[in-house]
């Protein structure tokens, strides 16, 4: 069988391998500034990555025999993984909903966007911004809306005390400070 009909991995489809869902029947919120970093991968891979391993691809096909030429092949597979990627970023942002947390600025009140100071009950501190699904990143302290968390924490107020419940039971969480970007 050619494998032109066969699918390489289930995440062809239009989710990147490892990238988290969108809830069913929900928006893809996100900020402005994690909008514009998505639009600029999208555009980087269109108008410069993309032509780039074309022409490698054009140059290693007119080489001659196809199956030995490691330049056509490793290009090939290349180009499926952009095309791929573009395929993902083009899904997400037609459906973006780009909210701009600076509307609540000055607000006390967890909405999303925000940077929030919370305690636990073990005493710890934590800083977190509630971002959108496809710009998290925990090491820099950006949860996901869709986070238990980010749930946990969604319009509450300074001083207001949230259940949050975790694998290993129940936590209680202090909100200390609220902020967005002003």
């Amino acid at each position: 069988m050619s494998k032109a009909f066969i699918k390489e991995t289930e995440a062809d489809e239009d989710e990147e391998a490892g990238a988290p869902p969108i809830p069913a029947g929900s928006k893809n919120y996100m900020t402005p500034e994690g909008h514009q970093r998505m639009k600029d991968e999208f555009l980087h891979l269109i108008d410069v990555a993309r032509p780039e391993v074309v022409n490698i691809v054009s140059w290693a096909a007119s080489n001659g025999d196809r199956s030995e030429n490691g330049d056509y092949i490793y290009g090939k597979r290349r180009l499926r993984e952009i095309d791929r990627r573009i395929r993902f970023l083009s899904t997400r942002l037609d459906i973006a909903e780009v909210v701009d947390p600076r509307v609540h600025h000055g607000s006390d009140q967890i909405f999303f966007g925000a940077t929030v100071v919370y305690e636990n009950l073990q005493g710890e501190e934590m800083r977190v911004t509630i971002v959108g699904v496809d710009e998290f990143d925990p090491l820099q302290g950006k949860i996901s809306w869709i986070s238990p968390v980010a749930r946990a924490l969604t319009k509450a107020r300074i001083g207001d005390v949230v259940t949050l419940k975790t694998p290993l039971g129940t936590d209680e969480l202090t909100i200390l400070d609220v902020s967005y970007p002003g």
